[in-house]
């Protein structure tokens, strides 16, 4: 590997790794807000408990104590699928204690 391409690497991985610690903090102003059990098993952008630990990481569809941004005002408005016992599902600002992984 010449030193010129070996200089592009490391300033696109350095470029890479801020970009990543600046995106979430840009995604919760403005518009978005943090919504809690309506993502998808691996789709949620971060943690709230157990079973989680970031980005993709939850295991379980609409995991209560995952999160996803959504567009404020939405969170408690998204139609979800009923849960197994027929109650309905909704989204929340608080992480939720239901939809959690078995140990």
């Amino acid at each position: 590997m010449n030193l010129h391409l070996k200089e592009i690497l490391i300033a696109t991985a350095a470029t890479a790794t801020l970009a990543g610690g600046v995106a979430p903090a840009l995604a919760e102003t403005g518009d978005n807000e943090k919504c809690y059990g309506v993502s998808l098993a691996g789709a949620n952008d971060c943690a709230a408990g157990p079973g989680t630990t970031c980005a993709g990481t939850s295991s379980v569809d609409y995991q209560g104590n995952a999160w996803k941004y959504v567009p404020s005002g939405t969170c408690t408005q998204m139609k979800l699928p009923a849960m197994a016992n027929g109650e309905k599902r909704k989204g929340s600002l608080h992480a939720l204690d239901r939809d959690l992984p078995t140990a």
